[in-house]
């Protein structure tokens, strides 16, 4: 006779599918952002961030996409050397530097088939707060489960996690 799981695996299941089809819908998202731009979905949001915020600096663009300082400089730095932007002294202080789109970036944005920074941060955002701070805190809790955890995947666009699609990076 057959073994039958018990209703906490089944569950677990249900869970573990629920994580598959998030992180296949992420994988799908960001394919479709780089066949239809030509970047990959972490570059398509830092472009992103400088049409909403012209003459940004490097410091500020780390916080609004959530990176350390270095990984977002060796972001614009590739998109400098794309034509994507350009550095410029900031209109209002001369010593910062800020950046400004250049003609390809302003092309990859026109191709853009929704939001940069993806599809989570989009359907996070529109969740109700309790429903938010009932996922963080059942989030936290897995996370303290799980053996060899790495906290700097915590800074690391989603977009360069799930892979891309010249270069798979599962």
């Amino acid at each position: 006779m057959p073994a039958h799981p018990d209703s906490s695996s089944l569950l677990a299941m249900e869970v573990l599918q629920q994580f598959r089809l998030i992180y296949g819908s992420l994988r799908q998202y960001f394919r479709l952002v780089e066949e239809r731009c030509g970047l990959p979905g972490s570059q398509m949001w830092v472009l992103q961030e400088v049409r909403r915020r012209p003459e940004i600096g490097i410091s500020d663009l780390a916080v609004r996409i959530g990176v350390h300082q270095s990984t977002c400089s060796l972001l614009v730095d590739k998109l400098v050397a794309q034509g994507c932007l350009t550095k410029k002294r900031h209109s209002a202080d001369q010593r910062r530097v800020g950046l400004c789109l250049a003609p390809n970036g302003l092309t990859a944005l026109a191709a853009l088939p929704g939001p940069a920074e993806g599809i989570l941060p989009q359907a996070l955002a529109e969740l109700p707060e309790v429903a938010l701070k009932t996922l963080h805190i059942n989030l936290d809790a897995l996370i303290q489960q799980l053996p060899g955890k790495d906290a700097s995947y915590a800074g690391t666009p989603l977009a360069d996690q799930v892979g891309s699609v010249d270069g798979e990076n599962s």
